[in-house]
């Protein structure tokens, strides 16, 4: 039975659709049958994310009865798979995000299913909580994060949805607001810190997760211990080749 954890945001621009798509990769490694699926139906970004805006069969076209949802699975070249979400304007019209919940309750996807869903608390969010077994919320170290992030909590114990945690993402180390105070804003812990980190964006530009991309970078590494802690493994570290690593060896760099 699919396990189905969301990655919400209370506003856009905390990094929630980095954190997806990078989680779901070291959930991936680990050996978990992992897959990503973009229920941010009005803004989808994790095609964008990895290079492949612009593909044959999206979610879309499953939840207008068109295709199957297998036929929306794509696999990423490192290794993951994704369920992409259309990123036409087209797309939208007459679409009911309830459609979600119902095509997912009859289709399973694999072991886990990390569900990026939509920032803030638009239409498309709240149908998407009935068919998560968990969430968990990203935030960064402001005031206005924080405090959308609290209503993206409350909003997700009235729909009844355990909330696992609270993710810290792009901390620098001189944060705004202390952990301790954010967490008892949030009522929640933070069971993530995950540092502000240059390669994110050199990840970006190369269009691969940055896990896969530059997996000894200190982000990379905060996301596989999430990854493992959220699976019950224990974390160990070891120096690993990314994409880039291995590409640059082959010349003697390394």
């Amino acid at each position: 039975m699919t396990k189905y954890v969301g990655i919400a945001s209370g506003k856009g621009g905390v990094g929630k659709t980095t954190v997806s798509i990078n989680l779901a990769m070291a959930l991936n490694n680990l050996g978990h049958d992992t897959i990503l699926l973009d229920a941010n139906l009005a803004t989808p970004h994790i095609a964008i994310h990895l290079g492949a805006p612009l593909v044959p069969i999206t979610l879309h076209d499953v939840l207008n009865g068109k295709n199957k949802l297998t036929e929306a699975t794509y696999q990423h070249p490192s290794g993951l798979k994704i369920v992409p979400a259309s990123i036409s304007l087209d797309e939208l019209d007459e679409l009911n995000p309830r459609k979600l919940s119902n095509l997912l309750f009859d289709q399973e996807l694999g072991e886990l299913t990390i569900v990026d869903m939509a920032a803030g608390l638009t239409s498309d969010v709240a149908p998407i909580f009935s068919m998560l077994n968990e969430l968990l919320v990203v935030t960064n170290a402001d005031m206005p994060s924080v405090t959308e992030a609290l209503k993206t909590i409350k909003l997700a114990e009235k729909n009844n949805v355990e909330v696992k945690g609270v993710i810290l993402n792009k901390s620098t180390g001189k944060d705004l607001i202390s952990i301790e105070n954010i967490e008892s804003i949030l009522g929640k812990n933070i069971i993530s810190i995950i540092p502000e980190d240059n390669q994110v964006k050199n990840s970006l530009k190369m269009n691969h997760p940055l896990v896969y991309a530059f997996p000894d970078s200190p982000a990379s590494i905060e996301f596989k211990k999430l990854a493992a802690t959220l699976t019950g493994k224990r974390y160990e570290e070891k120096i690993e080749k990314g994409f880039l690593q291995n590409l640059l060896s082959r010349f003697g760099f390394f």
